[in-house]
């Protein structure tokens, strides 16, 4: 009886550990995975004119760190915020950003290339002269506004004679502001701000008995998923590059290419979402 006992539960193991989707540690890189919103934004219609837009800064603003086991010094949120923004307003294709996070290290490479034309050693490529750099009439400001922790949690579980299983999920929530800039006046055009739940859960079973006199039987298997923090902050970016878009639309800030498209599904959609009242 121990020993079918035993054959039995190496027989579940196994058959767990194959249907398990064991991570390829020699998976080749692949290109950053993106949240639904992101169909979204690529399907948005064509704009009547592209916008010139500068980006100086997208900061976390939360101040949040990862509790512990982890380090005091690792953050909650990504820091690249000005990199994701900009890959977020070029997939729209109704914005082109101009370079202003690396200002200082253009503005040193075109002094290296000023000084190299005027001893006539300037290379072919940049001509005999070199342009003036490109300027914004809209500047896009904001940054990652608050990660909250723990909005809602929850589980159940059950065991019978030693053998039972679990399960709990947690959802946090990261929340980004978006604010359009008019360059000539300081005026805001408008400000958008979005959210993104960020869930995590966990099952797990086990088996603790006594299969025989001084022999106990111990089992436990587990699973846990959590919702990689950037591909959430990448959505909030997204869903705010939208309606950013849809709400300037409605104020006569910027217009699609044709007036047909004010009826284009994406835009419907987006104009008909509003604030939840808690």
């Amino acid at each position: 009886m121990r020993f079918l006992t035993l054959v039995l539960f190496c027989g579940v193991l196994s058959g767990c550990a194959t249907s398990m989707n064991v991570p390829d540690v020699d998976e080749a890189p692949t290109l950053m995975p993106r949240g639904a919103t992101y169909k979204d934004l690529i399907n948005l219609p064509e704009p009547k004119g592209k916008i010139l837009v500068s980006v100086y800064d997208f900061r976390d603003q939360t101040g949040q760190y990862k509790p512990q086991p982890n380090s005091n010094f690792s953050t909650a949120v990504p820091q690249g915020g000005t990199a994701l923004l900009t890959a977020s307003l070029l997939d729209s294709k109704w914005f082109i950003p101009l370079e202003r996070e690396g200002l200082q290290n253009l503005l040193t490479e075109r002094k290296i290339i000023r000084a190299a034309q005027k001893k006539g050693e300037g290379v072919a490529n940049h001509g005999d002269d070199l342009t003036a750099l490109s300027s914004a009439n809209v500047m896009i400001e904001g940054g990652i506004v608050a990660y909250d922790s723990n909005i809602k949690t929850g589980g159940m579980g059950a065991r019978y004679l030693g053998i039972g299983g679990s399960g709990q999920y947690r959802a946090d929530q990261v929340t980004v502001n978006l604010r359009a800039v008019n360059v000539r006046t300081g005026q805001i055009l408008l400000s958008v701000t979005t959210s993104k739940t960020i869930y995590s859960h966990e099952l797990s079973a086990g088996a603790f008995r006594f299969i025989d006199y001084q022999d106990l039987l111990e089992v436990e298997l587990g699973y846990t998923n959590n919702e990689p923090v950037n591909v959430a902050v990448m959505s909030a970016i997204d869903s705010a590059v939208i309606h950013m878009i849809v709400t300037g639309i409605g104020r006569g800030l910027w217009q699609p290419e044709s007036r047909e498209d004010l009826n284009h599904e994406v835009l419907k959609k987006y104009a008909r979402q509003t604030h939840q009242i808690l």
